[in-house]
């Protein structure tokens, strides 16, 4: 990957959250106080609507809002560390014009640091965390085109949390049903 789509990436995801953060209202607020409630990894509330390969479709009516919002779901755990998992979700802004990719993380990982991501064999780059809850520490990014091309052709994107500057975890995730669970999201 060139050092310009890597610097891109990380230059979007260093300024998201004050672009962007008008644009979340009632679907950030339905996420995360539906992964506030969960345990890692996260079992977002709401009704399951679609299974997609290995992603779920998951609507719920927040309160206050006026329709009913949806988010394309996976939950994984390290396969060498049970403790370790991760919730991804994608989900388009209430008033659809932005695309969001967001990772809840367990807490103990490193902020400044951030997440890391790979699709397939290809550096994407790193996002930094936005928050933390009770449950884990959220990192997320607008959704552009160029990297929802690269996960809709992806066959596995590894994320990438560290709990030391030396030590990264890499939890695979499957993009087995990405694409068509994208393409369905409202």
């Amino acid at each position: 990957m060139s050092n310009h789509t890597q610097q891109s990436f990380m230059t979007r995801c260093a300024g998201w959250s004050r672009r962007s953060a008008t644009r979340l209202g009632a679907v950030a607020a339905l996420l995360i106080a539906s992964l506030s409630q969960a345990n890692l990894p996260a079992q977002a509330q709401g009704e399951v609507r679609s299974s997609h390969g290995d992603w779920q479709m998951r609507c719920d009516t927040p309160p206050g809002a006026s329709s009913e919002q949806c988010a394309l779901i996976q939950n994984v755990t390290a396969s060498d560390r049970e403790n370790v998992g991760l919730s991804v979700i994608i989900l388009k802004t209430a008033d659809k014009q932005a695309r969001i990719l967001r990772v809840l993380a367990p807490l103990g990982v490193l902020l400044p640091s951030g997440l890391g991501l790979r699709v397939d064999n290809a550096d994407i780059g790193r996002a930094g965390f936005v928050r933390c809850l009770p449950n884990g520490c959220i990192a997320e990014v607008i959704l552009e085109d160029e990297l929802l091309t690269k996960l809709k052709a992806g066959g596995q994107a590894t994320f990438i949390i560290f709990q030391t500057p030396e030590e990264g975890i890499g939890i695979p995730i499957s993009l087995n049903g990405f694409s068509d669970g994208f393409d369905t999201l409202p």
